[in-house]
C-alpha cells in the first residue's frame, strides 16, 4: 500500500512543487489538481470540501487527499485500495517536517527554499510512493537547514583556495553520513549540552457535541505529551505518573519500550533531540462515572427567532470552572445568503458597547457569512451576552443549527494526569526537568 505522489498548490490552485510521477501518465496529476480546484470552486462555503475527492475520470479508482496548510493545498494521491489515513499520516508528518525546517510555510517560503524542499520530498516519499526517513533528527543530518546552507557558502566563499560546490567541493557527506552513525536510530551521536534540560507540555483537547436541548450527545479528550530534549550523551529516561489508568488507546514514539509500559505503566525511553510527540492517548474516565462522556466545561444558552429576510438571536455564554478560559471563539454560520448582522456585547448584566470591549468581541466575515464571537478572558464567574440580528436576501434564511466554539484553558488538564517523577540513568549530569499543562476544546453546540 503506497501513495502515488505529492503535490503542493499554492492558494489560486496552481501547482508549486509535486514528485515525479514516472510510472504514471502525464495526465495523472493534472486530473487530480482539476478535480480538487473544482471541488473547491463548488464549495457553498469555506471547509465544507469532503477531504477525500474520487476522480472518476481514470479507468483505474483513484482519489485525492488535501489538506490546507498555510493558504496552500497539499495534496496526496492514491488509488486501488490504500487507506486514505496512510495519506494524511504522511500529509501530517511532512507539513511537521517542514515547519521545523522554516518555522512559518507560506508560497513564499517555499519559493524561497524550493531545492530543499525537494530535498525533503525525495527523502521523505521514494519513488515507489512509501514514506521513508520521516524522523527530523535523521533528516537535519541528510537535508540541510537554510540557515546552515547560509553559514557554509557565506565561509566557503570567504576562504580563498577553497573549492566551491560547483568546482567539486562538498559540505553534505559527513552530514548526510553522520545521520546512519549512530546506533540509535532517532537520535544523533556525541550530542553535547552546557545546560541539560526536558521539557513536557501535556496538552489535552476536548471534542464534543451538545443537543438542543443542552445535554451532551458525545464528548471525548485526546491528549498527547510534546517533549523538548536537551540532553547531553544517551541519556536513558524512566517516566512515570501517579494515575496512568486514565490513559487509554495510547501511541508511543518509537523510543518509548513497550514492554516497561505493558508491565509498570511507566514511560522507559531515550529520548531524540529536540521536539517530538513521547506518547499519545485518549482520557478514559473512571469506572464509577455514571456516563462515559466528559463534562463540558461551559454552558451555552441560545434564544433564536427566525422571521423573513433574516432573524434575531440571544446567546449566553457562562463557564463552569474555577479556571479562566482564554481565547474562546464562537463562530454561526448564517447562510449562503446572509448580507448583514447587528450585535450588542453585555457581560453580568453591564452593557460593553456594540464594538468590544478588553473582554469581548464580534464581527460578521461577508465572505465567509459567519458571525464570529471572541472572548479573551472568560472567568468562572458571570456571564457573557451576545445579542443581535442579521438580515438575508432571501424570504426564509438558511442559517447553521449548530454553533462552533473552541476555547483554551491554561494550567489546566481534563484529566487531571500527574507526573509523578522522572528518573535519568546512564548518565552522571543533573538535568532540569519541567511539566506544563494545558487544554483546548472544540464543541459543536446545536440548537
Amino acid at each position: 500500500m503506497a501513495i502515488d505522489g505529492l503535490i503542493i498548490l499554492d492558494p489560486t490552485g496552481r501547482p508549486i512543487i509535486q514528485s515525479s510521477y514516472t510510472t504514471y501518465p502525464a495526465a495523472y496529476p493534472l486530473l487530480h489538481i482539476e478535480a480538487l480546484n473544482n471541488a473547491l470552486a463548488k464549495a457553498p462555503r469555506e471547509g465544507s470540501v469532503d477531504p477525500v475527492i474520487y476522480v472518476g475520470e481514470l479507468s483505474c479508482s483513484s482519489a485525492c487527499c488535501h489538506v490546507e496548510v498555510g493558504g496552500m493545498r497539499f495534496l496526496a494521491t492514491i488509488s486501488g485500495d490504500v487507506d486514505p489515513l496512510i495519506a494524511f499520516a504522511f500529509l501530517d508528518a511532512f507539513t511537521e517536517i517542514l515547519q521545523d525546517y522554516f518555522g512559518v510555510v507560506s508560497v513564499a517560503t517555499l519559493k524561497d527554499n524550493f531545492d530543499i524542499v525537494y530535498q525533503l520530498l525525495e527523502e521523505t516519499l521514494d519513488s515507489s510512493g512509501h514514506p521513508l526517513t520521516t524522523s527530523p533528527n535523521l533528516l537535519s543530518d541528510i537535508v540541510l537547514s537554510p540557515s546552515l546552507i547560509s553559514k557554509l557558502l557565506a565561509s566557503v566563499s570567504a576562504t580563498p583556495g577553497v573549492p566551491s560546490v560547483r568546482q567539486g567541493g562538498s559540505f553534505g557527506s559527513n552530514g548526510a553520513s553522520g545521520a546512519f552513525t549512530s546506533p540509535i536510530p532517532w537520535r544523533k551521536a556525541g550530542v553535547r549540552h552546557n545546560h541539560n534540560e526536558i521539557l513536557f507540555d501535556v496538552v489535552e483537547e476536548m471534542r464534543g457535541i451538545v443537543g438542543k436541548n443542552g445535554t451532551t450527545l458525545a464528548s471525548n479528550v485526546f491528549g498527547k505529551i510534546e517533549s523538548n530534549s536537551k540532553l547531553s550523551g544517551t541519556p536513558d529516561l524512566t517516566l512515570t505518573f501517579t494515575n496512568p489508568n486514565v490513559m487509554a488507546d495510547c501511541a508511543f514514539h518509537p523510543c518509548v519500550r513497550l514492554q516497561k509500559w505493558t508491565r509498570d505503566n511507566a514511560l522507559s525511553f531515550v529520548p531524540p533531540e529536540g521536539r517530538f510527540i513521547l506518547a499519545d492517548y485518549q482520557y478514559r474516565p473512571p469506572q464509577s462515572a455514571v456516563v462515559s462522556n466528559v463534562p463540558i466545561p461551559l454552558s451555552l444558552k441560545a434564544n433564536m427567532d427566525m422571521g423573513e429576510f433574516g432573524g434575531t438571536f440571544a446567546l449566553t455564554l457562562t463557564s463552569r470552572l474555577i479556571k479562566v478560559m482564554e481565547n474562546l471563539e464562537l463562530k454561526f454560520y448564517l447562510g449562503e445568503d446572509a448580507t448583514s448582522a447587528q450585535c450588542t456585547l453585555s457581560s453580568a448584566g453591564s452593557s460593553v458597547g456594540s464594538v468590544g470591549s478588553a473582554d469581548g468581541s464580534w464581527s460578521f466575515n461577508s465572505r465567509t457569512k459567519t458571525l464570529q464571537w471572541e472572548i479573551l478572558n472568560m472567568r468562572s464567574s458571570g456571564s457573557w451576552i451576545l445579542r443581535g440580528s442579521w438580515t438575508s436576501k432571501i424570504k426564509a434564511p438558511r442559517p447553521a443549527h449548530a454553533f462552533q466554539i473552541r476555547f483554551e484553558i491554561p494550567s489546566y488538564s481534563f484529566s487531571s494526569l500527574k507526573v509523578d517523577q522522572l528518573r535519568l540513568s546512564s548518565e552522571t549530569y543533573k538535568m532540569y526537568k519541567g511539566v506544563r499543562m494545558r487544554s483546548k476544546g472544540s464543541i459543536e453546540w446545536r440548537w
